[in-house]
């Protein structure tokens, strides 16, 4: 079947047209997918009984499937696991990258206490950043997620209607997967799609440049860049895209923008026991982000199987956030979440867990 489900209206008039369906058809089309959520063309009842038979007959659906399993973490937290196979019909703009059939994806729902409701979403199968500290890089790359695919981490979990945020902070590097990412985004704030406020999205990215400038040109979305460390040595050993998309080049291109209104920059530090938790790297950290209308988010590690780090102290980390924010530099603390069910920040795999360290296929 093919999936209407991560089809921009462009997308959707073209269907209609070569279905013989009048023009109109499709804003009335995506209304019903995106601010009405139906699951089924049938249900589409301001189309003409015709109409709908047209798509149906054509091989068309929603294309809304459930995941496959959730795990709930004491704290609310919830992990879904959706089946990655591929939709007929429904391909990536690079098909060389098809993910691999039955390998799943992981979103994450984090529900706040001042009714506020984040997902985690996913936009790759894997990633290939190969991050040292992280699970999903260690797992590799297998493939781009579709824009339905996407999407359909938003709309199919039983929570869908009760989302404030998305941050696309789950499995890949989004920027790697621009054409279906930038199409997602697209359609989550248009006004004939999701209709919501760039100010409620979030892409967070490890500095890749090929399409960060089109993602600061094309969405009005807020922007966190993980950097983790403010020397370039140190931060190519954990994370070897410094050496393809130098930091001092992403900082370049971000002075260029305006910050001081309403979208926002965010620098993710990742902070590590006696690797970069100290006054050192809070004075470096605060030089290489001057001048940038910009705040700090620490992150505790999260221990993951072959990787020789700790997380820093509590202690520590307060006393580098607070050199941080005397110096003008907004900085805050992320609390954890999801931790015990694997679900939180760099813990998020395609692999099978079978205890505390190790880990197989699915």
């Amino acid at each position: 079947m093919l999936p209407l489900l991560g089809k921009n209206l462009p997308e959707i008039q073209d269907i209609v047209l070569q279905l013989g369906m009048p023009k109109f058809t499709a804003k009335q089309i995506a209304q019903w997918i995106y601010e009405k959520r139906v699951r089924s063309i049938l249900d589409m009842t301001n189309l003409s009984l015709t109409n709908r038979q047209k798509l149906i007959d054509a091989g068309y659906e929603v294309g809304i499937e459930d995941p496959m399993d959730a795990a709930h973490s004491k704290d609310g937290t919830i992990r879904y696991l959706f089946d990655s196979h591929r939709q007929k019909g429904d391909k990536p703009a690079n098909d060389a990258d098809a993910s691999v059939p039955g390998l799943p994806i992981e979103t994450v729902y984090i529900p706040e206490h001042d009714n506020r409701a984040t997902l985690c979403v996913s936009s790759q199968v894997g990633c290939k950043m190969a991050c040292y500290f992280c699970q999903t890089g260690k797992q590799g790359f297998n493939g781009n997620l579709t824009t339905n695919q996407i999407l359909n981490q938003i709309y199919a979990i039983p929570e869908s209607d009760t989302l404030t945020n998305i941050v696309f902070m789950g499995m890949g590097e989004p920027l790697d997967n621009w054409t279906e990412v930038q199409k997602a985004l697209e359609i989550i704030t248009a006004p004939w799609g999701m209709a919501w406020s760039p100010k409620r999205v979030t892409l967070s990215t490890i500095g890749q440049m090929q399409h960060l400038p089109d993602f600061l040109n094309q969405s009005q979305c807020h922007l966190a860049i993980s950097i983790h460390s403010p020397f370039a040595d140190e931060r190519a050993e954990l994370m070897p895209v410094q050496r393809a998309y130098p930091m001092e080049e992403v900082l370049t291109l971000l002075h260029k923008y305006d910050w001081s209104h309403q979208r926002h920059l965010t620098f993710e530090y990742i902070v590590f026991r006696g690797l970069n938790d100290d006054a050192r790297h809070a004075h470096a950290l605060i030089k290489l982000l001057s001048g940038l209308d910009c705040k700090v988010n620490l992150i505790r590690f999260h221990a993951i199987p072959d990787v020789d780090l700790q997380t820093s102290d509590p202690t520590q980390m307060e006393k580098f956030q607070s050199i941080l924010n005397e110096h003008g530099l907004t900085t805050t603390i992320r609390a954890s979440r999801g931790e015990d069910i694997y679900a939180a920040c760099g813990m998020l795999s395609s692999l099978k867990r079978e205890g505390k360290n190790k880990l197989s296929r699915k």
